[in-house]
C-alpha cells in the first residue's frame, strides 16, 4: 500500500466511502483478497484515482499503476496521481522512478509537503545527502539533535567542532553541509571520511562523522609503509607527518633522486589561527634537472635544443574554505634560477634561458556554478593570475592568466560507478618568460596538464611534450568500478584529450590540434594509488604508457 493511503486529509469522506464499497463487493470470505471490480463507463479521474487506491490496498501494484495512469491522463494537473504513482514505484524497489514521479508532482504543487519529505527520503536511503537536504530544507527539516565522531578522532576537539558549520538543536542546511565537508576535507587529515545522517525514533536525526585518519606518519603498520613508499617506482619517497601536536599541522615531502630530475620538495600546512575556514601553507621546491628539446616523445627525433637547470623556490600560501560553495586562495613565491650546459640550437631565446631571482604573487578563485543533486552533477569554474619579475638581465615582467571548467557526473543513484568528468583549461602568458614557467602538454609528473599520449620525458629528460604560452586543453575520462574490498579498488575506463599549445614567435608548441584517446587502469591499495594509462595520438599514431601515483 503507498504511504497516501495514511493520509485521510487528502480525501474526503466520501472517496473514503466509494473504496470501502469497492473493497466490501468483492470480498472473498473463502480466500480473505481484495478484488475491485472494472469500473463502468463513464469513467472520471475520480474514480480512476478511487480504483487504483483500491488496488494498492490489496497489494496489486501493476493495476493499481495502470489506473493511475489512466487518471493521469484525464488530469494532468492533478497532483495526486504522480503522488500514487510514486507510492506504486516506491512498493516495487523501483526508487528512480519514484523520485522521477515526484519531481513532476512538485512542478505541479512546490510547496506540496507530502512529495517534498517523500522525495527528500528516498534520496536519504540512496545516500545522496545533497539532494535530501534540498527537499528537506523547504521544510526547515532535517532536526539535528547530535554531531558525533566514529571512530573518535585524534585532532583537537575545538578545532574539529570549528569545522563544522551547523550545530545540535537546528536545521542542517544545504550550505552547511557542503562548507563541513569542504573544511574536512581540507584539514588535509582525512584522506576518505563521510558525513552521514542517522535517522532518530523521534524524528530528528544524528549527524555522524566517520572518518579515516591520518596521524603521525600516516595510518597503521603497513599503511605508514604504504605512504612513505608509494613514490618508490618513480625513485622518490614521500615522507611525510600528519596531524603535528593534533592540530591538522601537516608535513608533506618528496625526495627524488633521479639523476636527470633530481627534486627535494617540503609543505607545512596548518590551520590559520585555530579555525579550520583558513589554512596557511609553505613550501619550498629544490630541482636540479637536465632537459632535451624534441618534437615527439618517441621515434626518430632529434634534439632541438638542451640544458641543464636548478631552481630554488620557496612560497607562503593562504586559502579560504570557509564555503562549499567559493574558494580563494593568494600567495607568494622567491625563486632563482640558473642554467648551464646550454646548446640552444634553433629553439631557445635569450628570455627562455634567463637566470636570476624571480618574485611572484598569485591569486585564485574557484567557484560552484551549477549543482542538480537529484541527478549528482556538479559544475565548477575556476581562474588564476599570476605575476612576476624576474631580475636577470635584462629583467622581465611576466603574468599568466588560466582559467577553467569541471563537470563531473555519477549516472547511478548510488556509488561512484560509472564516474564521468569533463574539464576544459586554457591559459596564456603575457611578456617574456624563462621555459620552466611555461605550458606543458603532456604526461609528466610535475606537470599537471596531461595529453595520454604525449609523455613528457625520453630517456629520463624533460622536454618531448609541447611546450608554449598558450593553449586549450580538454579533458574527459570515465571510471568503470570493476572491484572494491575495502583494501582495495580497481576502476578503468576511456579517456579522451584534444589539446593545441603555442608560442608565436618561435618554433615551440605543438602546431596543430592534437587527438589522444586511451584508457586508465586506476588502483588503490591502502589508500596509496596508482595509475596505468595507456594512450595513442591519433594525428601522430604515437602508441604510449605510463605509470605515475594517483592522488
Amino acid at each position: 500500500m503507498t504511504a497516501s493511503v495514511n493520509r485521510p486529509a487528502r480525501r474526503s469522506w466520501l472517496c473514503r466511502l466509494a473504496v470501502l464499497l469497492l473493497a466490501f463487493s468483492s470480498f472473498d470470505s473463502r480466500s480473505q483478497s481484495t478484488q475491485p471490480p472494472a469500473l463502468k463507463p463513464p469513467r472520471s479521474p475520480g474514480q480512476y484515482f478511487d480504483q487504483g487506491m483500491a488496488w494498492a490496498k490489496a497489494g496489486h501494484w501493476t493495476e493499481a499503476e495502470r489506473a493511475f495512469e489512466k487518471g493521469e491522463r484525464l488530469a494532468p494537473r492533478d497532483v495526486r496521481f504522480p503522488e500514487e504513482l510514486a507510492g506504486v514505484a516506491f512498493k516495487q524497489k523501483k526508487n528512480a522512478l519514484a523520485e522521477r514521479r515526484l519531481r513532476a508532482a512538485l512542478r505541479l504543487a512546490p510547496k506540496d509537503d507530502y512529495a517534498l519529505d517523500f522525495l527528500a527520503t528516498l534520496y536519504f536511503l540512496d545516500g545522496n545527502y545533497t539532494a535530501a537536504l534540498k527537499y528537506w530544507n523547504r521544510e526547515s527539516k532535517p532536526q539535528i539533535a547530535n554531531i558525533s565522531s566514529d571512530p573518535l578522532p585524534q585532532v583537537s576537539p575545538a578545532l574539529l567542532d570549528h569545522a563544522f558549520a551547523f550545530s545540535p538543536a537546528g536545521a542542517l542546511l544545504l550550505p552547511q553541509y557542503l562548507s563541513t565537508k569542504a573544511r574536512l576535507n581540507a584539514l588535509g587529515i582525512f584522506p576518505a571520511f563521510q558525513l552521514n545522517l542517522d535517522a532518530r525514533a523521534d524524528g530528528r536525526f544524528n549527524a555522524a562523522l566517520r572518518a579515516h585518519e591520518l596521524d603521525g606518519f600516516g595510518g597503521a603498520g603497513w599503511g605508514d609503509l604504504a605512504y612513505l613508499l608509494q613514490g618508490l617506482p618513480f625513485a622518490a619517497v614521500e615522507p611525510s607527518y600528519w596531524n603535528i601536536r593534533k592540530q591538522a599541522i601537516n608535513f608533506n615531502s618528496m625526495l627524488r633522486w633521479d639523476d636527470e630530475k633530481r627534486r627535494a620538495f617540503a609543505q607545512l600546512s596548518g590551520p590559520w589561527e585555530g579555525s579550520a575556514k583558513y589554512r596557511w601553507e609553505w613550501l619550498t621546491d629544490l630541482r636540479n634537472e637536465n632537459w632535451a628539446l624534441r618534437d615527439e616523445s618517441s621515434g626518430p627525433a632529434p634534439v632541438l635544443a638542451s640544458f641543464n637547470m636548478r631552481t630554488e623556490r620557496g612560497g607562503f600560501n593562504l586559502a579560504s574554505y570557509a564555503s562549499g560553495r567559493i574558494g580563494w586562495s593568494v600567495g607568494a613565491e622567491l625563486s632563482n634560477r640558473n642554467f648551464r650546459s646550454v646548446e640552444p640550437g634553433t629553439v631557445l631565446t635569450p628570455h627562455m634561458i634567463a637566470s636570476g631571482i624571480e618574485l611572484k604573487q598569485r591569486e585564485q578563485l574557484t567557484g560552484v556554478l551549477w549543482r542538480v543533486p537529484e541527478h549528482r552533477f556538479v559544475l565548477s569554474a575556476g581562474t588564476q593570475f599570476e605575476a612576476a619579475r624576474l631580475w636577470s638581465n635584462p629583467a622581465q615582467n611576466i603574468e599568466k592568466l588560466t582559467g577553467s571548467l569541471l563537470w563531473r557526473w555519477f549516472p547511478r543513484e548510488q556509488g561512484d560507478d560509472y564516474a564521468m568528468t569533463q574539464q576544459l583549461r586554457s591559459g596564456k602568458i603575457f611578456g617574456r618568460a624563462p621555459i620552466d614557467e611555461l605550458y606543458i602538454l603532456g604526461l609528466e609528473r610535475d606537470n599537471d596538464l596531461p595529453m595520454i599520449a604525449h609523455i613528457g620525458t625520453r630517456d629520463g629528460l624533460k622536454g618531448s611534450a609541447p611546450l608554449g604560452r598558450d593553449y586549450l586543453l580538454q579533458n574527459w575520462e570515465m571510471d568503470k568500478d570493476i572491484y572494491g574490498n575495502g583494501l582495495l579498488k580497481i576502476q578503468i575506463g576511456p579517456v579522451l584529450d584534444i589539446g593545441k599549445i603555442t608560442d608565436p614567435g618561435t618554433a615551440l608548441g605543438s602546431h596543430q590540434w592534437m587527438f589522444d584517446t586511451g584508457a586508465a587502469l586506476k588502483l588503490r591499495v591502502l589508500g596509496v594509488g596508482m595509475v596505468f594509462t595507456y594512450g595513442r595520438g591519433l594525428r601522430s599514431g604515437v602508441n604510449a604508457l605510463y605509470a605515475e601515483g594517483l592522488d
